[in-house]
C-alpha cells in the first residue's frame, strides 16, 4: 500500500509540472507575439544607417516616392536622428546634375524634375477642334463669295461691327487671307480665302461654292428672296485690291494713314 501512494503521488507531481510547462510556453508565446506586433509600428533602420552613403539611399528613396515636393524637415524627420540631410541633398543633386533627371529646389522644396534639355520627350502634338462662332461663319461666307473685300464691306453687309478678333481666328485657321489693298482713301487691306480653305470645304477653286440654285435646295435660303437679289461669283484673283501692296505700306497695318471712321463709331458684335 505504501508504494502504491508513492507512486500516484508521484504522477500526480508530474503532470502538474507538465501542466505548469505548459503554461509557461504559452505565456512566452503571447510576449512574444506582443513584442512582434508592437515592433510593426517601429521604424527599423539599417545597423548602417548612420553612414552617410545610407543616409543619401534614404533620401533618395523618399524624394522618388514622394507625391509632392519635400522640404528639409520632412525629409529630416524620417531619417535617423543626427543625419546630415543638407549634405546628403547636395550629394544626390551633383549626381543627378548630367542625368535625365534633376534635383531641384522650388519654393525651398527639393523634387526631382525632367532635366530642361530632355523637355522635348515630353511633348505631344494635339489637334484641337474648335466651334467658329455665328459671327466668324457669317464673316468667312461673306469673305468666300465677296473676296476680295474689306473689312467695311463686311460690316456693311452684315449690319454689325466686325471685331479684330474674329478676322483673327479666321487667319489662325488659315482659311482667311490678306488680298491686297483698295485703290481707294484709306488703302484699306482686302480679305479673301486660301489653299486651305479649299482643301477643307473639298472644292478645286472658289468658283464651286453653290450658287442661288443650289443654296435654295439645302433649305439655307428663303425661297421668297427680295426683288434684286443674287448670289455673288467669287474670284481667286482680280478685282480692286486683289495683290496691290506697296513697299511702303506693310501687311501688318490693317488700314493706311487715313483710318475709316467705322473703327472708332460702331459698337462690338454680338
Amino acid at each position: 500500500m505504501p508504494e502504491t501512494e508513492a507512486t500516484a503521488e508521484a504522477e500526480n507531481d508530474d503532470e502538474e509540472s507538465a501542466a505548469e510547462a505548459q503554461d509557461g510556453k504559452a505565456a512566452d508565446e503571447a510576449t512574444d507575439g506582443a513584442e512582434d506586433e508592437a515592433a510593426d509600428n517601429v521604424v527599423r533602420f539599417p545597423s548602417n544607417a548612420t553612414d552617410h552613403a545610407q543616409v543619401i539611399r534614404m533620401t533618395e528613396a523618399l524624394l522618388f516616392a514622394a507625391a509632392e515636393p519635400l522640404d528639409i524637415d520632412s525629409i529630416a524627420a524620417r531619417l535617423p536622428e543626427g543625419a546630415d540631410v543638407g549634405a546628403a541633398i547636395e550629394d544626390l543633386q551633383k549626381f543627378y546634375e548630367e542625368r535625365g533627371v534633376n534635383l531641384v529646389r522650388i519654393a525651398n522644396k527639393w523634387m526631382f524634375r525632367t532635366a530642361d534639355d530632355m523637355a522635348f520627350l515630353m511633348e505631344r502634338e494635339a489637334v484641337s477642334t474648335r466651334k467658329l462662332s455665328r459671327a466668324a461663319m457669317e464673316t468667312l461666307a461673306i469673305i468666300a463669295y465677296h473676296q476680295p473685300v474689306t473689312r467695311a464691306e463686311i460690316e456693311e453687309i452684315r449690319g454689325v461691327s466686325v471685331s479684330k478678333g474674329t478676322l483673327d481666328v479666321l487667319m489662325e485657321t488659315e482659311w482667311v487671307r490678306l488680298r491686297g489693298r483698295r485703290r481707294t482713301p484709306g488703302r484699306p487691306v482686302t480679305y479673301g480665302t486660301t489653299e486651305e480653305f479649299l482643301v477643307h470645304f473639298g472644292l478645286e477653286n472658289v468658283g464651286d461654292l453653290p450658287g442661288a440654285e443650289e443654296l435654295k435646295a439645302a433649305g439655307l435660303l428663303d425661297g421668297r428672296l427680295p426683288p434684286g437679289f443674287e448670289v455673288p461669283t467669287p474670284s481667286d484673283s482680280g478685282g480692286d485690291g486683289d495683290g496691290d501692296f506697296t513697299d511702303d505700306e506693310p501687311l501688318n497695318e490693317e488700314y493706311g494713314a487715313a483710318m475709316d471712321e467705322h473703327l472708332t463709331a460702331g459698337g462690338e458684335e454680338e
